[in-house]
């Protein structure tokens, strides 16, 4: 079974690229949904990050108010840090668990971790690949614009906050160029599943 990790800065493609492996027939392990199911009302992390950030990051129902923590933790190095101290060891041992599961289900399935934030809390695992999707920060900024309605500035401190394209590039076996028409990235994605799995 390879297991493959799926990186890429914020509006890259990635998870277009992830959408499509699915479609091949890849089982797609998405780190975001394991930070909200981690996150949810009522567990460790969520009181964590309230003992940590103030009552002012929980909504009025006690979900996590994604919007009022990111106004504090992006921009600050130091509290995004903190924020990943406490939520990334509970993402690391949940995603573990589902890619286990995954091997229990079906032995040969190409499992697929869709993780943004793999330079920062997870390189060192065992991946049979590292696949980086890939576009100039001017295109992706270009696209939390037009496509998340963030203003110029907020969608430079979003970009800001990640690591740079280089870290990234430097561990990737696989770069797809996202940077270009839906077309491209869809052919680079189909020609790494025949790849993966021939």
């Amino acid at each position: 079974m390879p297991l493959i990790a799926l990186t890429g800065g914020i509006a890259s493609g990635k998870s277009t690229i992830a959408s499509r492996l699915a479609e091949h027939g890849a089982v797609v392990v998405d780190a975001d949904a394991i930070v909200r199911d981690v996150q949810a009302p009522g567990s460790r992390v969520l009181a964590e990050i309230a003992g940590e950030f103030g009552s002012e990051v929980l909504a009025v129902d006690g979900a996590l108010d994604r919007a009022a923590l990111a106004t504090i933790v992006f921009g600050d190095a130091a509290a995004l840090q903190r924020l990943n101290g406490i939520v990334h060891p509970a993402v690391r041992a949940e995603s573990q668990r589902r890619f286990e599961a995954a091997r229990r289900e079906r032995a040969d399935a190409v499992v697929v971790y869709d993780v943004p934030l793999l330079v920062e809390a997870r390189v060192d695992d065992p991946w049979d690949e590292i696949v980086v999707a890939h576009a100039p920060a001017d295109v992706r900024r270009e696209r939390l614009q037009r496509l998340r309605g963030m203003s110029a500035d907020e969608a430079e401190r979003r970009i800001r906050s990640q690591v740079d394209d280089d870290a990234r590039l430097a561990i990737a076996d696989v770069v797809i160029d996202t940077g270009g028409d839906l077309a491209e990235t869809l052919a680079q994605t189909d020609e790494l599943w025949r790849r993966l799995t021939a």
